[in-house]
């Protein structure tokens, strides 16, 4: 997907779709996810902080999908020191 349109589709919504992988299971989890995107980084916002599930399982295996609107692209996922988490391209 051309970045441009992920941006210009960001810009229009307070909420993402994200799709990680079970650290235990194995399966791929699907779940709607706050975010903030500036200087063109996407911050996903944990609301339980390092314990929420998402959050846990993308430190185990760092691919992510992401999808906002009818948009989405698959991404490697790297979490910060504070808490959240950060996805460029691959």
């Amino acid at each position: 997907m051309p970045e441009d349109l992920l941006v210009r589709t960001l810009e229009k919504s307070r909420q993402i779709k994200i799709s990680v992988i079970g650290r235990t299971s194995g399966r791929t989890i699907t779940l709607p996810v706050w975010f903030v995107h500036a200087n063109d980084v996407l911050w996903l916002l944990p609301v339980h902080g390092s314990q929420t599930h998402w959050y846990r399982n993308i430190r185990k295996n760092p691919t992510i999908r992401i999808k906002v609107g009818s948009k989405e692209g698959t991404f490697k996922a790297q979490s910060s020191s504070c808490s959240t988490t950060s996805s460029r391209p691959k």
